[in-house]
């Protein structure tokens, strides 16, 4: 069965930056996503449609295809007092936020001096080049239940 649209597809996976430095791992099968649901980066769902069980690829992802180019406009030095608890903050800590077209965003603290914090609200692997060593565990119709939920469901059987 080929990889398209409303297949429940499991792969294996190993992803690293172009440096060779390890992002991510899944092994066991643990890795499933409803195909054509962008459930996925849109780089790997292309390069995964009409793939098989069984294959082996490498796929290269570039920035655009992945989490986007970095946005120097998400970055900003903000006063420590407009937080709530401005004692609590540290570099890598993270928040949950609206964009200004009222898309969620997560912002990282990047940098904290005595009266400044500088945030973040790029994705954390925004202009980083993908690469994926990927084996297609499975590949199965989705239920009538995933596909009105537009996700894979736990429960069900692969």
């Amino acid at each position: 069965m080929q990889i398209a649209d409303n297949k429940v597809v499991t792969i294996d996976y190993v992803l690293t930056d172009d440096d060779g430095n390890l992002i991510d791992r899944s092994e066991g099968g643990q890795f499933a996503y409803l195909h054509g649901a962008n459930n996925i980066i849109p780089g790997l769902e292309k390069a995964l449609t009409g793939k098989e069980k069984g294959e082996r690829l490498q796929v290269v992802i570039p920035p655009e295809e992945g989490y986007g180019l970095r946005d120097d406009s998400l970055t900003q030095v903000i006063s420590r007092s407009a937080f709530e608890s401005p004692e609590d903050i540290a570099v890598g800590r993270q928040f949950h936020a609206q964009s200004p077209d009222g898309q969620p965003l997560v912002i990282t603290v990047i940098a904290v001096n005595d009266d400044e914090v500088t945030i973040d609200g790029n994705h954390p692997l925004a202009g980083t080049q993908l690469n994926f060593e990927i084996d297609i565990v499975d590949v199965r119709d989705a239920t009538a239940e995933e596909l009105s939920h537009g996700h894979v469901h736990a429960t069900a059987e692969a």
